[in-house]
């Protein structure tokens, strides 16, 4: 699934394809929009909240949000118009056409469309975002130590403590960070602080460019050779893959 960062920038794709333009054609491809037509409309632009897309639409009949999520398997693409579409029509959920460009979102996880003034229900149970320009640590630390025995890997991806973070960079900050991804909260400790600023730090860093990774989704350790394990954790039904090193990470 995208993380934060990689959410950051379809954001930033799509406010250079959209933000102050008018809306020439919508087509929304879900049952409960089937009806919906926003053409006409000016978008004002996109924000995240974690892993969260916000368009925000100004239209005739109202002030509107579209809220999306690419899930696992979603994604967004702008085009010119007349460009062939890279996937098939069949995957496209929603389309958003401005006389020069026109933005497509593929196989979108969640496609809701809103009064502008319920757009915080939709995001009110996240955490606070790590690359959100008031990012607050103390709150999202607060939330983590209210789960102790809780795996650190486990609790770093969970959106409701802090949003933004996927199974990717939960491991690659535990290395960075030198801990066990197994190692529980509290004995992560007063190393919170630091562990979340070194996220914030790899995330921002890399939003607009590509990395090799330390652990994640490799074979052996890229520091030190070793061989790099692979531990599933979290609920039952819902486990991720935490890649560590013992060596590096014990």
């Amino acid at each position: 699934m995208p993380e934060g960062d990689a959410v950051l920038r379809t954001a930033r794709s799509l406010d250079k394809g959209l933000a102050g333009a008018r809306l020439t054609r919508t087509d929304f491809r879900v049952p409960q929009l089937a009806t919906a037509d926003l053409s006409g409309g000016t978008v004002l632009g996109t924000l995240t909240r974690g892993k969260h897309l916000l368009t925000r639409i100004d239209h005739r009949t109202g002030e509107w949000t579209l809220h999306t999520h690419l899930k696992m398997e979603g994604s967004w693409r702008i085009l010119e118009v007349g460009r062939r579409w890279p996937k098939p029509g069949f995957q496209a959920r929603v389309v958003l056409r401005t006389e020069k460009t026109e933005a497509v979102g593929f196989l979108l996880g969640i496609v809701d469309l809103v009064p502008r003034d319920q757009e915080e229900r939709l995001v009110a149970h996240l955490g606070p975002d790590i690359l959100a320009d008031d990012w607050d640590p103390d709150t999202a630390i607060e939330r983590l130590v209210g789960q102790p025995e809780r795996p650190l890997f486990d609790a770093l991806r969970d959106q409701t403590n802090l949003a933004g973070i996927g199974t990717i960079y939960a491991a690659e900050t535990c290395f960075i960070a030198g801990i066990n991804p197994l190692r529980t909260v509290a004995e992560a400790g007063d190393r919170l602080p630091r562990i979340l600023q070194r996220t914030r730090d790899l995330m921002l860093a890399d939003w607009s460019r590509s990395r090799q990774m330390w652990v994640y989704g490799r074979r052996t350790c890229r520091r030190c050779g070793g061989t790099v394990t692979v531990a599933r954790v979290g609920p039952p039904g819902k486990e991720r893959p935490a890649y560590y090193c013992a060596t590096c990470q014990p």
